[in-house]
């Protein structure tokens, strides 16, 4: 595991841990993707708590002028894709996360250290 470099990545992970996420790992996809450059991903204990994640991440991000390209799922909060181009920040409720594995299927990623939940 590597610490982060960059700075802009501090802003998304404090908006996700803000809500108490769960289990937040960051994946650096550079030179695995060509679509972004990090994951966000962390998962939230019931629907309800992964649209509350989801919320709060869109307001905290915008009172900083962060918008999203697009965000999906999440209306029904199993799993809310949250697109701000370099990165992209997955919600997932915790069966869920279980079974797609996206920390599997990106196994080659580099993952780097999240700040500490102030």
């Amino acid at each position: 595991m590597t610490r982060r470099k960059e700075a802009s990545i501090d802003h998304y992970v404090e908006a996700v841990q803000g809500m108490k996420a769960l289990d937040v790992v960051v994946l650096d996809v550079r030179g695995l993707s060509s679509f972004t450059d990090s994951f966000i991903i962390c998962s939230g204990r019931s629907h309800r708590q992964v649209t509350a994640i989801a919320e709060f991440v869109q307001r905290e991000l915008k009172s900083k002028g962060i918008y999203p390209l697009g965000i999906e799922g999440l209306r029904e909060g199993h799993w809310v894709l949250m697109d701000y181009g370099d990165v992209i920040i997955h919600i997932f409720y915790e069966p869920i996360r279980t079974f797609y594995d996206l920390e599997g299927l990106w196994a080659d990623a580099k993952r780097i250290e999240p700040i500490a939940a102030t």
